[in-house]
């Protein structure tokens, strides 16, 4: 029965900036602060205390406006969105209303299939995160940590586009990879510096959108997804029986993977917003704009369409890539120094990648610089090693020693292949004249009997005979014996 409904799903996206100071206080925002050590007057709204917007916020939106594509509003006010919770020690939020800073826009997704969705966004807009409220186990009374107030927010706000659980991931996934490579927020939603509110629906194809609800608390994008899942089949089975219900809030219970109701949705009307009275209005200019744009870094789609319209990488190798900015910097700043780009890819997704994650380290941990393996990805292409002794022997000792040059590290360790026809030749006629038998089952069709020659070879050779010339040279040999 649920086939013959459709998912109608819409994201509120809040990303804490990574500003030092708060959105319009100068208290630090750093996390893991001792509770209600990181506040003043302004935070807690003593009156005659005056904000002051954030400059470094209101960039770090425009970065973000600029990276969905939206249209950038040059005029910006500010509003006061009253509610009354024990986490907003004023008693009202410093936001955005009619104005947000950012409109329209989209985000290109890409789902596991390889089919690509744009989800168009509404707004993005800024505003200050509220305190927290600590509920300890056992205790009735409730704890409020006031650091958080007043850290500064963007709420990106995507439009109903999104029609199944697989596209919110990819959705909330993009964004998350946004923020990071812009540098504004470091997207940790076990933190709480990213977090998401999932406003859901189900109507039937062609029909007016239901009624929605929105599912808050969610810690991670895979319980976002598990949540879009279970609140979809709940709300079928509602409709299906003729059970109404109104627009209202939920939470999401990781442990069993429902979804629980924790009051009625309020009405726009309930906020009572009103200009806040205390802020001049912000004006960015066509100067401003340009100046922002000209620090962004490279984002990960145009990374994604380089990597594979130009470079010819597969769509898995270029998603690898572009995963994280700081690999996708690496990557970009090793194509600078070499050509073989698929031979790039892999070190940096192979040997690289494993050498990071055994120690638990960060790309900008890597000692090696892009330069000193491109010089490695050389000396494989020249034959001068083959790839085994590249990263068995040589790319450990670039680890150790990164100011060496891998053909440096080659000649030191006599390392480099021996590609010298009649030395090669020579060492091919003892091998062969130790195996008359094997000669004789090899002319006789056995011809997988070439890895054991091979073999015989590269341990006379210590390893160090160039497989392909020695390969085309012991088959030569091998037709023409006479045992």
């Amino acid at each position: 029965m649920a086939n013959t409904y459709e998912l109608v799903v819409g994201l509120e996206v809040h990303a804490q900036l990574l500003t030092q100071s708060k959105a319009y206080a100068p208290d630090s925002t750093e996390y893991g602060s001792l509770p209600n050590t990181n506040i003043s007057v302004i935070t807690l709204g003593h009156p005659g205390t005056l904000p002051r917007v954030n400059e470094k916020s209101v960039e770090y939106a425009v970065k973000m406006g600029l990276a969905c594509g939206s249209d950038i509003n040059r005029y910006n006010i500010f509003a006061r969105k009253n509610y009354f919770y024990p986490d907003l020690p004023k008693g009202y939020q410093i936001t955005q209303d009619k104005g947000p800073i950012c409109a329209g826009g989209h985000v290109t997704i890409r789902l596991k299939d390889g089919s690509e969705r744009q989800i168009g966004i509404t707004r993005i807009h800024l505003e200050e995160d509220a305190g927290k409220s600590i509920h300890l186990a056992e205790e009735v009374d409730t704890l409020v940590d006031f650091n958080r107030a007043g850290v500064p927010l963007i709420e990106i706000v995507s439009e109903p586009d999104i029609r199944t659980a697989e596209e919110a991931y990819a959705y909330l996934t993009e964004i998350r990879k946004l923020v990071r490579y812009l540098g504004i927020c470091d997207g940790n939603m076990e933190e709480g510096s990213l977090r998401c509110d999932a406003n859901i629906s189900v109507r039937k194809p062609g029909e007016p959108f239901g009624t929605r609800v929105e599912v808050k608390n969610m810690n991670s994008i895979r319980n976002v997804q598990r949540a879009i899942e279970y609140e979809f089949e709940r709300q079928v089975a509602l409709v299906e029986q003729g059970i109404s219900f109104k627009q209202h809030t939920r939470t999401f219970n990781a442990v069993d993977g429902k979804t629980y109701s924790m009051r009625e949705k309020e009405d726009m009307n309930d906020y009572r917003y009103f200009p806040e009275p205390d802020l001049t209005p912000v004006v960015i200019s066509d100067e401003d704009i340009a100046q922002i744009k000209a620090q962004m870094p490279p984002l990960p789609r145009e990374l994604y369409l380089k990597y594979t319209q130009e470079f010819g990488l597969s769509d898995y190798d270029a998603e690898v890539l572009t995963a994280t900015k700081e690999v996708a910097l690496y990557y970009n700043a090793l194509c600078q120094q070499t050509k073989n780009y698929k031979a790039a890819a892999n070190w940096v997704t192979g040997d690289i990648k494993a050498y990071l994650n055994k120690l638990t380290l960060s790309m900008e941990q890597f000692p090696v610089s892009p330069e000193k393996i491109a010089g490695l990805i050389e000396i494989v292409d020249q034959n001068k090693v083959s790839y085994s002794i590249a990263a068995q022997k040589i790319f450990p000792a670039l680890i150790e020693q990164p100011e060496q040059t891998a053909l440096s590290i080659a000649e030191r360790e006599n390392l480099l292949q021996e590609s010298d026809e009649g030395t090669l030749q020579a060492i091919i006629a003892e091998v062969i004249a130790a195996f008359p038998d094997k000669v004789r089952e090899y002319q006789a069709g056995k011809k997988g009997l070439t890895g054991m020659f091979m073999g015989q070879i590269m341990k006379k050779t210590q390893g160090k005979a160039d497989p392909k010339r020695t390969n085309d040279l012991l088959a030569e040999a091998l037709d023409k014996a006479t045992v």
